[in-house]
């Protein structure tokens, strides 16, 4: 591969929904780009893309994967990102090292919820777009339909690039409206189109000049005073529209068939920005891409390989970096030794002696950088890259390791998992001592799974988190309970009477002494507290933490010779046991706070699924074509509530959650809670 500037460089990252074609897009591209003498396939799970073990059994893309494609004088470094919502994390470590983005979009199926998500990542981070509508080879194709859904719903400035000739199975090429010309999808040479496509050009042609004429004054000019708008002209111009996000081309293809990719390619090379000049936001300001720059690169991604160990993605934002260079990280305090860099394509890398400014790589076996991690050209420097805004997890599992020895190499296992994944999170439930981890869904939890199986050799189970319930009381009580025990030698005496009281929610834990006479001796007062305080971790109703009540002792009585500490603490805890369960006990359940982001369209369905899950909706805000909910529910109504979300609004809904409070459980929910918690415990 032959070393290119900066301003060869086009980084464009591949969004979409799942099944509408990217990974055999790039696919295509680097088959008519030369890279490769024979298309892989999905279905046969020999793709560069697609090249992890996981990827070919489930046949769908659970990373993303660098597709360099050498076009004419320009690289294009293509990024395939999932089309999983479950695997979104990848999506924004894509978009983060891209200057422009292709949306795929399928020619059948139309916009789907992972359309409008690859959207609003391209939006948030400022990218210019592409639209391809793929797969115009399948039965009931329409370009012209999706083409009108698109501009209805993202706006009038998509506008056609190109439209096709024919539909369906009679797809046979595409028309260029730039230069009017018919490019034929066998890779023979671009002809006139004839008559048949007369008027359809025409129509198309006038809606691509006026979109770009209105973002050109001299072009603007020329067009209404009726000149003729030239190639030259109008392709300046688009790509100058484009870089700003004035116009967002659309552009049909066929990526099985092939029929589309080199009009694509040349789009790609001609019109999409070179990284020179793109300003990246830093913690004090922005930094742009410049070759004779400082060096300053962005970790967008790390994987660990089998052969070669931890790889580490990197976008270079300014300067050189060469493969001897020794970078600092700004995150870590550390300095890294490279050694080799690499252009990465599918598993495959290509050693290159340097990087220059906006191009992506990858070095081999970093010690300190994981993803998110800046690297500076050495320790005097200090820009810091804003970090990858990935999206939050929300669907909890619990993981049971099989055997100890699973258990010793969990920990280990798992960190290794999420360096190369930050969208999942570890925790350990202090309540419940159960290890939760929380995902994006849950074929991000059988991915989990399976690699900890395959690449660590650590076999657990996934199961529901127990939810962590609390216990408190409901009404007052007295309690009174003696501890006597005779043993040769000295026995054991201890005897408490204590009152019990609930207290407001939240409030904890009091304890209290009203003894009068010395009937409980003063140094015995502390170990009746401790015996209390040792018991409220495990309830008498759920084995669960009691919180939120007041505990006096009032009264006891002691021996000279039998009592002690010890005799005082069992009967303190054995009496607070007695006395919770005469004071009407109460369990607690967590409230978590949602805020859900779902199409307005699916507002009935999401609000009729909350009222099934015990919540409380307090507002609804419209948002465009989406509306916000507001609502509170138990937490565990809402575990798996992320899939739930995809099923209602066709994966266009999306969720956060955070927790907000513990609330009594319904007495008809804690009766059944309580029986099934018995049912687990025997």
């Amino acid at each position: 591969m032959r070393a290119y500037a900066s301003g060869q460089l086009r980084n464009v990252v591949l969004l979409g929904h799942h099944g509408a074609g990217k990974t055999t897009l790039g696919e295509s591209m680097l088959l008519q780009s030369g890279a490769i003498d024979r298309a892989g396939s999905v279905d046969a799970g020999n793709t560069v893309g697609d090249f992890d073990p996981l990827e070919h059994r489930h046949r769908y893309s659970i990373s993303l994967a660098m597709l360099p494609v050498e076009w004419g004088e320009t690289r294009l470094n293509v990024i395939d990102t999932p089309g999983s919502p479950d695997f979104e994390g990848d999506v924004a470590c894509g978009v983060h090292a891209a200057d422009a983005a292709l949306v795929v979009v399928d020619a059948v199926a139309g916009i789907e919820g992972g359309t409008e998500v690859a959207w609003e990542h391209a939006e948030r981070s400022g990218l210019p777009r592409l639209v391809v509508v793929n797969r115009m080879d399948r039965e009931n194709a329409n370009f012209q339909r999706v083409l009108d859904s698109l501009r209805e719903r993202f706006g009038q400035h998509l506008v056609p690039l190109a439209i096709p000739a024919g539909e369906a199975a009679s797809f046979s090429g595409i028309v260029d409206l730039v230069s009017g010309r018919l490019r034929p999808g066998s890779g023979g040479e671009a002809s006139d189109p004839g008559d048949d496509l007369a008027d359809a050009i025409e129509a198309a042609q006038e809606q691509l000049v006026e979109a770009v004429a209105e973002t050109d004054d001299d072009l603007l000019t020329a067009y209404l005073e009726g000149e003729e708008v030239t190639p030259e002209a109008l392709g300046a111009a688009l790509a100058a529209a484009l870089a700003a996000g004035e116009v967002v081309p659309v552009v049909p293809t066929s990526a099985k068939e092939g029929i589309g990719i080199a009009a694509l390619l040349d789009a790609v090379a001609t019109y999409a920005p070179s990284p020179l000049g793109r300003e990246h936001a830093t913690e004090d300001g922005t930094i742009a891409t410049t070759e004779d720059g400082p060096v300053v690169a962005i970790v967008f991604k790390t994987t660990a390989d089998a052969f070669v160990g931890r790889l580490t993605f990197l976008r270079i934002l300014s300067g050189t970096l060469s493969a001897d260079a020794h970078p600092f990280n700004v995150q870590r305090g550390q300095t890294e030794r490279l050694g080799h860099l690499y252009i990465q394509r599918g598993k495959e890398q290509i050693e290159v002696p340097a990087l220059v400014a906006g191009d992506i790589g990858v070095a081999a076996k970093l010690q300190h950088t994981l993803t998110g991690d800046s690297l500076v050209g050495s320790e005097a420097e200090s820009v810091r890259v804003v970090e990858i805004p990935f999206p939050v997890p929300a669907y909890r599992t619990a993981i049971q390791p099989r055997t100890k020895s699973d258990v010793d190499k969990l920990s280990t296992a798992l960190a290794r998992i999420r360096e190369q994944d930050p969208t999942i999170r570890v925790e350990r439930d202090p309540d419940t001592a159960e290890l939760v981890m929380l995902t994006l869904g849950d074929a991000q939890v059988a991915d989990v799974s399976a690699r900890l199986a395959q690449n660590f050799g650590v076999d657990v189970d996934m199961a529901v988190p127990r939810v962590p319930y609390r216990e408190t009381i409901s009404a007052s009580a007295r309690a009174e309970y003696k501890h006597k025990k005779q043993t040769g030698g000295h026995g054991q005496y201890g005897h408490v009477v204590i009152q019990l009281e609930p207290l407001t929610r939240g409030d904890g834990f009091e304890f209290n002494q009203k003894v009068v006479g010395g009937n409980v001796p003063r140094q015995f007062i502390p170990a009746v507290e401790k015996g209390i305080a040792e018991t409220l971790p495990d309830g008498p109703v759920a084995h669960s933490p009691v919180v939120d009540l007041r505990v006096t002792l009032v009264d006891g009585s002691s021996h000279s010779v039998d009592s002690s500490e010890m005799a005082f603490k069992i009967a303190a805890s054995q009496a607070l046991r007695q006395g919770i369960l005469d004071a009407r006990p109460q369990l607690l359940e967590p409230i978590v706070r949602l805020v859900i982001r779902t199409p307005s369209d699916n507002l009935g369905d999401v609000m009729s699924d909350l009222n099934g899950r015990r919540a409380q909706v307090h507002g609804v805000e419209p948002d465009g074509v989406f509306s916000a909910v507001t609502a509170e529910a138990p937490l565990a109504e809402v575990q798996r509530y992320a899939a739930d979300v995809r099923a209602l609004t066709g994966a266009r809904g999306r969720f956060s959650l955070e927790f907000a409070r513990y609330s009594d459980v319904p007495a008809h929910v804690q009766e059944q809670v309580l029986k099934e918690l018995a049912a687990a415990a025997s």
